[in-house]
């Protein structure tokens, strides 16, 4: 039930029953000889005993209709308040002349300095963090991942396209007929396949993560570009040019390298976009590919790596969206918002 509804209801229902207390107070206080002239006697052809509760009733419910409008409205805004702060964005100043309602407001107000002091506190830590992993392995690590992925792709990978062309000009030289041995010969060109996919989905794990210096933007383009060279996939992108704490593009960074990691292990996709834009205070990056897809509910713990890209995004105070239908694609987006420094605290 609405507020203008049950403030109608209860409105006219306190007039009725004010107007019963005030006729049995009236009637004792000046007794009515003859109790006929109140049905007798009548106005608009109805009689007077019924129009005095009409009126009432009808008063109360005009009284109810305005008051339920009012508070309404006064809901209404606190809604609108909550659904700015819950989205990450700086609800707009709002005032009430009652003043619980403006104790309310002001309680939001406060709520919201102490999220969006506490998401600048996250991504200061975030990029505190980044910064001493990066000076403490980045050295190691990134060279011990040059290496493993050098020796990878001189024997394993090497080996797997030979095979996979041998397999596929066997193929293309066969007589095509449905016999056994075909249908296996095809089946294991599609798992040599499958394992090329597997093995750069593993190139893109032994990456360095970091960006090594470069924008945002610069390493998305290079990794997607040396992707699309590489992988029977269309892929395209759409990326801002935005300028972003270190901290932050070295999350999103890692974010993209995994999802496209798990696009290429597990959606048998045939197109892949990828989106980083800015829009108002918030930075969007969206994956989204046309693969098998799958059930998030249903998934395997670990599965896609969702509980990791979950965490990359929590440490910079943003916030994971996946969208999976099975056969219809995935589409993850992240949403990070974007906190003007503040120089005196900084």
């Amino acid at each position: 039930m609405t507020a203008i509804k049950r403030q109608m209801i209860t409105g006219a229902i306190f007039s009725l029953f004010l107007l019963v207390i005030f006729a049995v107070f009236f009637f004792l206080t000046f007794p009515i000889g003859d109790w006929a002239l109140l049905w007798e006697r009548q106005i608009w052809h109805l009689p007077f005993i019924f129009i005095i509760p009409i009126i009432a009733l009808f008063g109360g419910s005009i009284a109810g209709f305005i008051s339920g409008a009012y508070w309404r409205k006064v809901l209404l805004t606190i809604d609108d308040t909550l659904e700015l702060l819950e989205q990450g964005n700086e609800p707009v100043p709002a005032h009430s002349s009652v003043e619980e309602t403006e104790s309310i407001l002001k309680r939001v107000d406060r709520l919201s300095q102490q999220i969006t002091l506490q998401t600048q506190l996250t991504q200061k830590m975030a990029n505190e963090k980044a910064d001493i992993e990066e000076k403490a392995i980045q050295k190691i690590v990134s060279e011990e991942r040059n290496r493993l992925a050098r020796e990878l792709h001189d024997s394993v990978s090497q080996q797997l396209f030979a095979a996979s062309m041998l397999l596929s000009t066997i193929n293309e030289t066969r007589t095509q007929t449905d016999d056994i041995e075909t249908h296996r010969l095809r089946l294991v060109e599609q798992t040599i396949h499958q394992s090329q996919l597997e093995m750069r989905a593993l190139f893109l794990h032994l990456r360095p993560v970091q960006l090594h210096g470069k924008s945002l933007k610069d390493g998305m383009q290079e990794l997607l570009g040396e992707l699309r060279q590489k992988v029977p996939m269309k892929i395209s992108w759409t990326v801002e040019p935005i300028n972003l704490d270190k901290g932050i593009e070295d999350q999103l960074f890692r974010i993209l390298q995994e999802s496209v990691s798990n696009t290429l292990r597990h959606a048998k996709a045939l197109t892949l976009d990828v989106l980083l834009i800015k829009r108002e205070k918030l930075v969007i990056m969206r994956v989204t590919d046309d693969g098998v897809g799958f059930d998030p509910d249903t998934a395997k713990p670990g599965s896609y790596g969702l509980q990791n890209m979950r965490e990359r995004a929590a440490q910079i105070g943003g916030q994971m969206k996946l969208v999976s239908l099975p056969n219809k694609g995935t589409s993850l987006e992240i949403k990070v918002p974007i906190l003007e420094r503040d120089e005196s605290n900084d």
